[in-house]
């Protein structure tokens, strides 16, 4: 795997359009996963180590913000992954504009405030709790990882797996991934059905809506 990180980084790869889309969904899903286990392991420590916090708004451990984040830092940076500094600078500042952004809109359009670096540790750096100096920092080290392990594990697995196989496997986890968010994202208000959110919290688990 290393001689194939290292081939990854020296050489581009080429892919038909198939493919390219299955590995950005395949992103999609690790990258969200990915966000909701350090969500639910920092806010454990957050808590003082007394409670776990389930968080995202759905059924399924995926927290969409990341999965934007990880897309926009491929597309971004993709042809600068010979210099890992370069990739972690830019995706501070992405994800930096990214976080704000998305926290105003939430707090200022869908009247939710979302998260509040103002009332977690390690706030250094804090502008109005959309954004920390911490939070920017461990996106950039997730972007590193992200591009020097998730991404060369999907494009080994787009060349190692048979190519129908690989889309139906892509494809099929990453609509189930995006159904799961459509519905607590758009039907559950359009049709006043149940939240993740509120089925969890019925069963009595500490859920944070994002």
């Amino acid at each position: 795997m290393i001689k194939y990180i290292k081939n990854y980084i020296n050489k581009d790869q080429t892919f038909d359009k198939k493919r390219k889309l299955a590995i950005i969904c395949l992103i999609i899903v690790i990258s969200g996963i990915f966000g909701w286990l350090y969500e639910f392991i920092f806010y454990f420590f957050n808590s003082g180590m007394k409670q776990f916090y389930f968080r995202g708004g759905n059924f399924l451990p995926w927290i969409n913000i990341y999965a934007i984040g990880a897309v926009a830092i491929f597309l971004l940076t993709y042809k600068k992954r010979k210099h890992p500094l370069c990739i972690f600078l830019i995706s501070i500042l992405a994800s930096g504009i990214l976080e704000y952004i998305g926290g105003w809109y939430m707090e200022n359009i869908n009247g939710v405030k979302c998260w509040d670096y103002n009332k977690e540790i390690l706030n250094f750096g804090n502008i109005n709790g959309y954004v920390c100096l911490r939070s920017v920092l461990i996106f950039g080290i997730m972007s590193l990882l992200l591009m020097y392990l998730i991404v060369p594990l999907c494009f080994y697995l787009a060349n190692k797996i048979n190519r129908k196989t690989f889309l139906i496997i892509s494809y099929t986890l990453c609509a189930i991934i995006l159904a799961d968010e459509l519905y607590n994202l758009i039907f559950a208000n359009l049709f006043s059905l149940p939240r993740a959110s509120s089925i969890y919290k019925m069963l009595g688990l500490k859920y944070l809506y994002f």
